[in-house]
């Protein structure tokens, strides 16, 4: 039997329940992010999973939520709005964690429970989202693995090493033991005899067919100076691969800030002009570190760090750069010589200016610090081996690694290929999306947006409390490009030739930079609006209400909106159907439930077939 997973927004319940308050009928003013919060103390999580427990008793009917049985595991911790923490837990069933299977729990200052966003995907869960008690799908009679820890892994390097025998491990592989939830999409009632093309994402709902007692291993290698990352499940009991899925967080496929810090140097940059760089002096010499823009990390601060042509297959990233004088670079491609002089130190510019301005839009727009909101130090390491076509964040180090480019392109350290990376990071510290399927295509999504955004506002100055609505160009990597085409266009993603514009059934099996598509093109509607007529790019055939152009609501806006549902309300298997809603949430919450944002919400993800089109007040 299936089970019809829950995938319920509960703040009014969890109110009631907990007796915590919250209105959402009147616009809120958006809120920055608070500062760095320290973890919860042995009491503070007792306290914080009594209270899930007597939530989860509470709106169940079906099924007696015994313990051990059923339990909670605390996973993350990071700020939420002043004077709020947002705690991501995850669900275990006999010990075991039940993958995709979790709660994001915001609660204020006493520690009460202001909102739950939950996905439910244990044994026995019911659709209250559905309004139904759904028959539920049995977990495996036997939780004994016949496979060890180890066994796992050389089944999933044997997959992977297939046909690749020059392969070594970057970081060593790890495998745990969960429950596995089989998860297939079928119609609902409504949408029994809708043609397939005429399918909206939210005729379809997801169910658990089987769980399966499974290994979830994380191979992390590298092959002919390419990273290879898998995420793989491998059955404990019979050692079948279940599933697999690359992971990978990268830019694509080749196929002035406001912080100051000790010292401020000049650079030359590839992309940007000269800028500012908020440099350190270390005795006659200065250093592309800033104590300023974050603390700890392995440097000490923010910093760039010359790799000088360090093999793939060596994850040092080398030592923070350090020049006589304060300013640095020529502003040229880099031509294959010294990784040190003028001309090797661009990359380095590049990627410092990219860096500070990721920094500083999410702190001073929304109060976020660094990537996981808690003000830890990054890193980026350029110069990356030779004439390598890549550049991806790594969440084992939580940095980046830059190349020089190659056959396809020129040094990947644009502003919005940074912006793009670092934000993978952000994820990471939230939701942490599955990077597979369509939570994997939001996961990317979020990263093209961040790097949009980043653009946005460094263009503008790097300066202020607002995302600027005009200065980015709305394409990923065009200026990393040597043929000039982006790597992705979100006014039409479909433009590069295989990205979609709207939701399918067919979306979840395309390449996350690809099923990133509809989102990133929901995203740009719901910034800048869309165009009524048909030969325009940034038309849509699902916008039928009035008036046929959307009204935008600007980058600003649309932003925030955004990152409060990633951080408050998406969990990491969250899909585009819901994905809408919390995003719709999210804007109802900050602007109120009859706002022309959230209007626009509804008219954005409904032209990207997610949800129906309405018409916007006059």
């Amino acid at each position: 039997m299936n089970l019809h997973i829950s995938l319920l927004s509960v703040s009014t319940l969890a109110a009631a329940v907990m007796a915590a308050t919250t209105t959402m009928a009147q616009p809120l003013s958006p809120k920055m992010m608070r500062g760095p919060v320290a973890p919860p103390s042995s009491q503070e999580s007792a306290s914080l999973l009594a209270r899930l427990a007597a939530f989860d008793q509470a709106r169940e009917t079906t099924r007696t939520l015994t313990a051990p049985r059923y339990s909670f595991r605390l996973a993350a911790h990071h700020p939420g709005a002043e004077g709020q923490k947002i705690s991501r837990v995850q669900h275990t069933y006999e010990g075991l964690r039940v993958f995709g299977s979790e709660a994001v729990v915001v609660t204020d200052s006493t520690g009460a429970i202001v909102s739950a966003s939950v996905t439910d995907r244990r044994p026995g869960a019911h659709s209250l989202a559905a309004g139904t008690a759904a028959a539920s799908a049995p977990a495996p009679a036997d939780l004994k693995p016949k496979l060890s820890p180890q066994q796992a892994i050389t089944v999933a390097i044997r997959s992977v090493r297939d046909g690749m025998p020059k392969i070594e491990h970057r970081w060593q592989p790890v495998a745990e033991l969960l429950l596995y939830p089989v998860v297939t999409s079928t119609r609902t009632a409504a949408a029994a005899n809708k043609q397939e093309a005429q399918l909206n994402a939210l005729d379809v709902q997801e169910v658990v067919q089987r769980y399966a007692l499974a290994y979830y291993v994380k191979t992390r290698m590298v092959r002919d100076r390419q990273p290879v990352y898998h995420d793989t499940i491998v059955d404990a009991r019979t050692g079948e691969i279940i599933a697999q899925w690359q992971a990978l967080q990268t830019a694509g496929d080749a196929g002035g800030g406001t912080g100051t810090g000790t010292g401020t140097g000049t650079g030359n940059s590839q992309y940007n002009g000269v800028v500012a760089l908020s440099t350190s002096p270390s005795g006659s010499q200065f250093r592309m570190l800033d104590a300023t823009r974050g603390k700890g990390g392995r440097f000490g601060g923010m910093a760039i760090t010359n790799a000088d042509h360090s093999s793939m297959y060596n994850p040092d990233p080398g030592d923070v750069y350090v020049n006589a004088t304060n300013t640095w670079g020529d502003g040229k491609q880099y031509n294959g010589g010294s990784t040190s002089d003028a001309n090797g130190q661009t990359a380095a510019v590049n990627a410092f200016w990219g860096l500070m301005n990721t920094y500083d839009t999410n702190r001073n727009v929304l109060g976020w610090q660094s990537l996981d909101g808690n003000n830890t130090a990054t890193h980026i390491a350029v110069h990356v081996d030779r004439d390598y076509d890549n550049a991806f964040y790594d969440d084992r180090c939580k940095c980046m690694f830059i190349g020089d480019g190659g056959s396809y392109f020129y040094n990947l350290g644009s502003i919005d290929v940074i912006g793009h990376e670092m934000s993978h990071g952000v994820t990471a510290a939230t939701a942490d999306l599955v990077y597979s399927g369509e939570s994997g295509g939001l996961n990317e999504s979020h990263s093209d947006i961040g790097g949009e955004m980043v653009e946005a506002y460094a263009r503008a100055g790097g300066t202020g409390a607002v995302i600027p609505a005009k200065g980015n160009d709305w394409m990923v990597g065009q200026e990393i490009s040597r043929d000039k085409k982006p790597l992705r266009y979100m006014v039409k993603p479909s433009l590069d030739g295989r990205s979609a514009d709207a939701w399918s059934t067919s979306l979840k099996q395309l390449d996350v930079h690809y099923s990133s598509g509809p989102n990133n093109r929901m995203f740009y509607f719901l910034a800048q609006g869309s165009n009524a007529d048909p030969a325009s790019d940034a038309h849509s055939k699902y916008l039928v209400k009035s008036p046929q152009a959307m009204t935008g609501i600007g980058n600003d806006k649309a932003y925030r909106i955004w990152f409060r549902a990633l951080s408050t309300k998406f969990t990491s298997s969250t899909n585009y159907a819901v994905a809408r809603a919390k995003v719709l949430e999210a804007a109802q919450e900050l602007y109120g439930a009859g706002s022309k944002e959230a209007v626009a919400v509804q008219r954005a993800y409904a032209a990207i077939n997610v949800g129906e089109d309405i018409d916007e007040a006059k």
